[in-house]
């Protein structure tokens, strides 16, 4: 099946390293059926985006130099508008301003995003535009921000996505992971103390 991921990064270039390194045969065999896949988020992409807490995202700049960001918040802070667009409320930062000058001479981004508990990540490609402050899709964009200064909205356009393996991929885990297993931890031997307890 024609992967849209693959077809924007297996360039000429990409495809003979591969060529030269034996994969792609694999990869080629996908490309003649007339089924195409990564360009729509279907419901587990969608899940996923929406659980996370942070991803990364990269831009280009007028020199071609990439530049890579991070975007975090609390889960549920990417907002799904359908099944093609995402999009989240820029706050108040440094003052830099890279990604947002960036996305205004060549729109193309590229985000990551990675779940290291579950060792999962997904990767996308898509296209970004800035949403202002008085726009009205900046309701939607900026639901949770509890108060703090919006300076913006970005949304992007999925261009193509595609499920990494999770090889060489280190556990970690967040704070409120670990104080949730701590307190289930906490509880079961609560209740084991009660039991031997009452036994004795």
């Amino acid at each position: 099946m024609p992967n849209a991921y693959h077809e924007i990064a297996f360039t000429s270039a990409v495809k003979a390293i591969q060529d030269a390194q034996g994969s792609r045969k694999i990869y080629a065999q996908y490309e003649v059926d007339p089924t195409r896949l990564g360009e729509t988020l279907t419901e587990p992409e969608m899940g996923y985006i929406a659980s996370r807490d942070s991803f990364y995202m990269s831009s280009v700049g007028e020199t071609g130099w990439p530049y890579m960001q991070h975007r975090g918040g609390p889960a549920g802070f990417i907002k799904l508008l359908n099944s093609q667009e995402i999009g989240w409320a820029e706050y108040r930062g440094n003052h830099q301003y890279i990604t947002t000058g960036n996305i205004g001479g060549n729109d193309r981004v590229a985000l990551f995003f990675i779940d290291y508990a579950s060792k999962t990540r997904l990767k996308l490609y898509g296209h970004a535009r800035v949403i202002a402050p008085d726009d009205p899709l900046m309701v939607q964009l900026a639901e949770g921000s509890d108060g703090r200064v919006v300076e913006r909205g970005l949304v992007v356009r999925v261009a193509s996505f595609e499920w990494n393996c999770p090889q060489y991929l280190t556990e970690r885990y967040t704070r409120s992971e670990v104080q949730q297993a701590l307190a289930q931890m906490g509880a079961r031997i609560a209740d084991l103390e009660a039991q031997l307890a009452a036994k004795g």
